[in-house]
């Protein structure tokens, strides 16, 4: 696989992008530019007709007393002055039959408009006139030809007044209502012009846009998705090819980069998996070998068994000599049984549930390891509560854990001699202080589990916590009710403090609690399929809630203690025992018996913890559930 060299080019993600929110873009500024372009041309175009009625009023004012003088020259003269102006079309008066009676332009003089015409249609479009009109339809835009600009005219009527039917020169009769119209056009071509260049300012600026954001949107695309994505394409080829150690190197904050980070955890976790399994492999081979060499014992074993209990039976009257093969029988039968043991516990077999005595798979486990203990001269003492309750739980496993716990305590004592105490006693726990919570999500699902940083050999729940002006990490024991937090940032009692996400940012602030020890703000987790535990968000105090869980009550446990009086664990390495490959052997340990045990305990839904002091001793304590057996 060629990786991102197969995709073709119009099917990247980074073209995608690219498209989908140039597009978006190029939709964005076009309909912008269009409203605005038509909200500049409304608006040149009302101050133009704003300008035309003041002017036709201002017209209508002047004439105004020459009309009614019958100063027709001066009317006329008033008429055409004004008409020179450069941006006027032209300027008319009608009277009531329709006759232009006066003109910017001689020309028309004397000409009779027919009712259809444009100007005149507004009024005369029922098929009488009109008295009173708006000024939006007194108002027209036409054009004389499709080479010529366009016109914007307007009408004012002349209505008839007082003054004019009771003058002595040309009386018009009361009932008249319009004595006539005054028409005034004026040319568009500038505004045309204007607008025509903020079309094309628009046009240009939207281009402009268009390419601006198209280039910032490619680089950023490039840089924030194109990169990470052929970084992550590149790592799954390396991973595909064998490369487990391969790790992406710092590609961002964002989810991207929150992938690499689980990508990197994820093959490093593959690659200790399968350093775990090659391991686990040679011990395979080697525990084959065992229960090979094993077999071939036991039939010798079986031969010396049968003549020494022969031999018993004919020196019946020899005393002495029944007494030495009563040893030689007793000690063949305790090697037939190590050696049974041996073969059982190297037989693979699927995990198992069944009740089970943890008493007689301590026993067991004893005679297994019996030899060793002789020879390194320690002596393993049992305390064990005869009425423990069954538990449900794989006897193989079970047995490979205490093994494995008594052959490290034989290595940390040496041998120089020393003691192995087991104890077993029946507990009634309540929720809080035991319960371990496996799994944590946020509001959006994001893991809150925390592999990195550990808490008494857990993982710890991270959140991040924001305080004032600090903001940092907050490590969450994941012991339900006990409160060994780990603080990034340092936090001020009765503070405040608000609770976040470490992935997305989502606050975990339950608006709707408060602690009801300080009064304080809760903040909350989800636990798959096990509800929410809620928590003091001010760490004021240690209170906690797990409904579900505290719902439960208490429940019955049974507890292994096995102690030895060796050279101890220093206590900078007792938080990081349980991790594969982690040892503190030398070359002589693996590193993978401990994660084991620990991988065990958990599939049993137990816990296991361990106490240790250097040149005392060490204490591992396992509790098993003595309930709900399916």
């Amino acid at each position: 696989m060629n990786g991102l060299n197969e995709i073709q080019f119009f099917r990247k993600i980074g073209l995608k992008l690219i498209l989908i929110v140039s597009l978006t873009v190029v939709s964005i500024i076009g309909v912008n530019a269009y409203f605005k372009i038509n909200f500049q041309s409304n608006c040149l175009l009302a101050e133009v007709e704003r300008h035309a009625n003041q002017l036709s009023e201002t017209i209508k004012n002047s004439t105004r007393y020459g009309m009614l003088l019958n100063q027709r020259e001066y009317v006329d003269e008033i008429v055409k002055t004004i008409g020179q102006d450069k941006t006027i079309d032209n300027i008319r008066i009608y009277n009531k039959e329709g006759r232009i009676i006066y003109s910017s332009n001689p020309k028309d003089l004397g000409k009779m408009l027919d009712k259809k015409a444009e100007s005149c249609y507004a009024c005369h479009a029922e098929n009488k006139p009109l008295e009173r009109l708006p000024i939006k339809q007194r108002t027209r835009i036409f054009k004389l030809g499709d080479k010529n600009p366009r016109i914007m005219g307007i009408i004012n009527p002349i209505y008839n007044e007082k003054s004019c039917y009771e003058a002595e020169c040309h009386a018009h009769p009361e009932n008249a209502s319009v004595l006539g119209v005054l028409d005034i056009t004026i040319s568009l071509e500038e505004i045309d012009a204007t607008i025509k260049r903020n079309e094309i300012q628009e046009l240009i600026f939207t281009i402009v846009s268009i390419l601006a954001i198209g280039i910032i949107i490619s680089i950023f695309v490039k840089r924030w998705v194109d990169r990470p994505v052929k970084e992550l394409i590149k790592a799954t080829n390396q991973i595909a090819a064998g490369n487990l150690t391969y790790e992406i190197k710092e590609i961002g904050n964002d989810e991207l980069g929150y992938l690499a980070k689980s990508f990197n955890n994820m093959t490093k976790k593959l690659y200790e998996t399968q350093q775990q399994l090659f391991q686990s492999d040679k011990m395979a081979s080697l525990g084959k070998l065992a229960a090979g060499v094993a077999h071939e014992i036991n039939n010798p074993l079986t031969g010396v068994l049968t003549y020494s209990s022969y031999l018993m039976k004919r020196a019946k009257d020899n005393p002495e000599l029944q007494e030495d093969l009563q040893v030689i029988v007793r000690e063949t039968m305790r090697c037939r049984d190590i050696v049974r043991s041996l073969l059982d516990f190297s037989r693979q077999s699927s995990p198992k549930k069944n009740l089970i005595n943890i008493n007689e798979i301590i026993e067991r486990t004893e005679s297994v390891a019996h030899n060793q203990l002789s020879l390194n001269n320690i002596k393993l003492t049992k305390i064990l509560d005869s009425n423990l309750p069954q538990i449900a739980a794989d006897q193989n496993q079970i047995q490979q854990v205490l093994l494995n716990l008594i052959l490290n305590a034989i290595d940390a004592i040496g041998n120089e001699g020393g003691e192995i105490v087991i104890k077993t006693k029946q507990l009634t726990l309540p929720p809080k202080g035991y319960t371990h919570i496996k799994a944590a999500l946020c509001p959006k699902n994001h893991n809150l589990i925390d592999n990195e940083n550990k808490i008494a050999g857990m993982s710890s729940i991270r959140v991040k916590l924001k305080s004032g002006e600090n903001e940092g990490p907050v490590f969450i024991d994941p012991i339900y009710g006990r409160s060994q937090h780990y603080f990034g940032i340092p936090i001020e009692k009765n503070s405040h403090a608000s609770i976040h996400c470490p992935v997305c940012d989502v606050s975990l602030i339950d608006r709707n609690s408060n602690c009801p020890v300080c009064g304080g703000p809760v903040f909350k987790f989800e636990v798959p399929g096990k509800g929410y535990v809620e928590m003091c968000a001010s760490f004021n105090d240690d209170w906690q809630k797990w409904e579900r869980i505290d719902n439960a009550g208490a429940r019955k446990f049974v507890e292994i203690e096995i102690s030895d009086n060796g050279c101890g664990i220093p206590q900078e390495h007792l938080s990081r025992i349980f991790e594969p490959f982690f040892t503190t052997k030398g070359q002589k340990g693996t590193g993978l018996g401990l994660s084991v045990v620990w991988g065990i305990i958990d599939n049993h839904d137990g816990s296991i913890s361990v106490k240790s002091e250097p040149g005392r001793g060490t204490t591992f304590s396992i509790k098993l559930p003595a309930e709900n057996y399916e």
